[in-house]
């Protein structure tokens, strides 16, 4: 394993609709974990994107008088937006229509072929164009699909992939790699699928033309999943061995919603073995969203658009519900009321009231400048309570802070920066700094620059979950840029005492609704 080299990707947006509040919770999550690598030293490739093709964007496009590449244009567009608003850092962006990707899903299925796992046969079976996704007979209910979505019988001449030849292989697989996919609860669903026996796949339609053609037969169009899967090979610039290639393949994690799980740890393992190349590290998949309680769905018209919540909460604000609610990979529910009460909580009433009193007594009682110091016990307890945090800096990947990201078990993580902030405001509140002022200058000041050397800490760390807020106190810190990493977090990047820092500013207002 290479521990120099990350590469995650989320899944390709579907661009038969606009961004929600759902696409954004993904992003979000594989942006902190982005951050985090970086912060961490490792050099990142982080990637995001749309997925343009298939039955149900030719017939949402038919539907509103569009061709499908124009419909993909315009909705692509708005999931890159989305990244923009939700200030995600991701390296790359990939559409499915660019000719990087159709020479990339052309060379897999090539490969595939070579190997003897694909033939020429006929279709007839039930299918979702919804869902862009077969299902058996015995797996409908009430004669819709598990999702519910409606089915159409389909009857056609289709290419097959002989994904029953990979049923022991996977099963072998999956023993051998008890940390491939997480939550466990979600393995444990597809090690039951594959265990239950596979059916060789349907991978090519011929009664749409809205897709990549198969190779040497232009007449089929690739079944939009495997054309989809092929995007985290194609921006690498797969089949040819870039650097990028041999740096970052495999990935390191694929981060999937729960309802795409069986493509990500089934399917696409299959077409990997198909074509000798080595698979994912790992694939994670998240919950999904209820509002208020109730599943999004058009006919309530209760989805959520990222832009509506960044406008009234801020950015900063959105991206920490989205990551504090629930523990990562459970289903959350929004709740407005619960929102405001976190926002204020956690960022107004603990980070953004640490950062507001500490600076702001060392505006007024230490002319703006870092002060001396003479640790003591009192310190001494403060940064061990803070330890999980420093400890960071110490290694690249062994510590439990290290463990939580790799586990994708972000909200534990972001527990530990609320537990070393309520810990530096106890010690404010037992020191007293504003009492100490009358009777030991000196203590005051070590009391004073102690807390803000844990804010320091506590800030750093934080620029992975939200980093303009995070800038910003570091800024109030006086931190240069080149000393924002974890490994700055060891002792000799401590804050230089005599230090002038500007005059800090509320970072986290708390939220008050307005008056009817």
């Amino acid at each position: 394993m290479n521990d120099d080299y990350f590469y995650l990707t989320t899944p390709i947006y579907y661009v038969n609709d606009r961004p929600h509040i759902g696409h954004a919770y993904t992003s979000v999550a594989c942006d902190v974990l982005a951050r985090f690598k970086r912060l961490s030293g490792c050099t990142v490739k982080f990637l995001t994107g749309t997925d343009e093709h298939g039955q149900k964007v030719e017939k949402s496009a038919k539907s509103v008088g569009m061709t499908p590449q124009a419909l993909a244009d315009a909705n692509s567009q708005h999931f890159r937006d989305l990244t923009r608003l939700m200030n995600i850092s991701n390296d790359d962006f990939i559409r499915t229509t660019e000719p990087r990707h159709v020479r990339s899903a052309q060379a897999l299925w090539k490969k595939m072929e070579e190997g003897g796992y694909i033939t020429l046969g006929s279709y007839s079976g039930w299918y979702s164009v919804r869902d862009e996704a077969y299902y058996q007979e015995s797996e409908l209910v009430n004669g819709k699909a598990p999702t519910g979505a409606d089915v159409e019988w389909v009857e056609e001449p289709s290419y097959f992939f002989r994904l029953s030849a990979f049923q022991k292989k996977l099963l072998k697989f999956y023993a051998e790699h008890p940390d491939f996919v997480g939550p466990e609860s979600r393995y444990n669903e597809v090690k039951s699928f594959v265990g239950g026996g596979l059916k060789d796949l349907s991978i090519s339609r011929t009664t749409f033309s809205w897709g990549i053609p198969v190779p040497g037969n232009e007449k089929h169009v690739m079944y939009v999943w495997l054309d989809a899967l092929a995007n985290y090979l194609s921006a690498l610039g797969y089949p040819d061995k870039t650097a990028d290639y041999e740096r970052f393949w495999p990935a390191d994690l694929h981060m999937v919603g729960k309802d795409i799980l069986r493509f990500h740890a089934v399917y696409w393992p299959a077409f990997l073995m198909a074509a000798g190349l080595p698979l994912p590290k790992r694939i994670f998949a998240h919950g999904w969203w209820t509002i208020e309680g109730e599943k999004m769905s058009k006919s309530l018209g209760n989805a959520i658009a990222p832009q509506a919540l960044v406008d009234e909460f801020g950015l900063d604000q959105t991206r920490w519900f989205l990551m504090r609610e629930v523990p990562f990979g459970n289903d959350g529910n929004f709740s407005r009321e619960n929102m405001i009460n976190r926002i204020n909580s956690e960022l107004a009433n603990n980070i953004g009231n640490l950062v507001q009193r500490t600076l702001s007594m060392i505006q007024k009682n230490c002319e703006g400048k870092l002060p001396e110091y003479q640790y003591s016990v009192a310190e001494n307890d403060l940064f061990s309570g803070i330890q999980p945090l420093v400890d960071l800096g110490q290694s690249r990947t062994q510590g439990y802070m290290h463990n939580f990201m790799d586990n994708q078990q972000i909200h534990l993580m972001l527990e530990e920066i609320i537990a070393a902030a309520s810990r530096a405001n106890a010690y404010i509140d037992a020191q007293a700094p504003w009492a100490l002022k009358k009777t030991d200058i000196a203590r005051m000041n070590t009391v004073l620059y102690a807390l803000a050397e844990a804010i320091r800490k506590i800030s750093i760390v934080l620029q992975c979950a939200i980093p303009d807020s995070a800038a910003k106190i570091l800024d109030f810190l006086a931190v240069p840029m080149d000393k924002r990493s974890f490994a700055h977090l060891s002792p000799e990047f401590t804050l230089s005492s005599g230090t002038l820092l500007p005059p800090p500013q509320p970072v986290f207002p708390r939220f008050m609704e307005k008056a009817a």
